[in-house]
Order: C-alpha cells, then structure tokens, then sequence
C-alpha cells in the first residue's frame, strides 16, 4: 500500500478484484420515478434479496423520492426518457470479488435502475452513514418544530388584537 500525508491510500493492482477475499461495497442507485409506490418497495426488496444471497447486507438507506441535480437520459426501445427526479436507495455490502461482479451485472441489466454506482467502502463508513441520516432526520424535526411554534404564537397574538 502507498502512503500519502498517513494516510493509506490503495493502488489500482492492489484495487483488482481477485481472490475469495471479502471486501465492502456501496451500491447507490436511482430507480425509476414513475414506478407506483409498492413497486419500487418490491423492486428494492428484490436488490436487496439478491445482494443478501450474493453476501452480507452491512447497512442501507431504502428508497426517498428525490429531486435529481440534474436531468438524466435514458434510450429505451420506446424512446429516450429522460428524468429529473428519481427514488434513491443505497446498499453496502459485503462479498467476494466473484459476487460483487455478480451484483453489477444484476443492477445493469434491472430496467428499473436509471443508474447506479458501486464504491469499495469500509463498514465503518457505512455506519457511519446511517448514523448522520439518523441524525439529520432527528434535527430536521427539531427545526420544523421551532418554525411553528413561533407562527403559532404570532397566530394566537394577531386574533387577539383589537382593530
């Protein structure tokens, strides 16, 4: 391994997936927009089943609708379909470098998968990344409740007075 400023830093031979050797993989994906409410839930529960078979599932976010940052195009036999919003979901998982190519071939080949993208990662990372979605939830509810509460006071102040 090289080293830079201390901290380890992989080359690309030492990067080649060879070996029965387990490492951990982020697989981030968009799925289609326009699928119905239970059929991107199924279609999640589908990756995730497949990737569970293939290794060991460390951590994910299930799918959000999102607004995407910018339009992506897609040829399709029907057409080019393009989009701008998109259901997000993210898995890290752990398997050999035989299942991992496995995983890729199977999210290329899902029509409902816009685009993904696979990060060698570390568990802790993957945690980690549960954790600060937690914790950004926990203070996003914390903040919308200091903006009602203030509107509710002004409310109650403005019926109260006299004209």
């Amino acid at each position: 391994m090289a080293k830079n400023q201390g901290e380890e830093v992989l080359t690309d031979v030492e990067l080649e997936d060879t070996g029965p050797e387990l490492r951990v993989y982020e697989l981030g994906f968009h799925l289609d927009p326009e699928l119905p409410t239970e059929e991107v839930k199924k279609a999640y529960q589908e990756i995730r089943a497949f990737i569970e078979e293939m290794g060991t599932v460390v951590a994910e976010g299930e799918p959000q609708k999102i607004p995407l940052a910018y339009t992506i195009s897609r040829q399709e036999t029907s057409g080019r379909r393009d989009f701008d919003s998109a259901y997000f979901a993210w898995i890290a998982y752990e398997a050999t470098a035989a299942k991992h190519a496995e995983i890729l071939t199977s999210a290329d080949v899902d029509k409902r998968i816009i685009r993904f993208i696979d990060l060698l990662t570390t568990k802790d990372a993957a945690r980690h990344a549960v954790e600060m979605h937690e914790l950004s939830l926990k203070t996003a509810g914390r903040a919308e409740e200091a903006e009602a509460t203030p509107d509710a006071e002004l409310d109650a102040a403005l019926e109260n007075v006299a004209v």
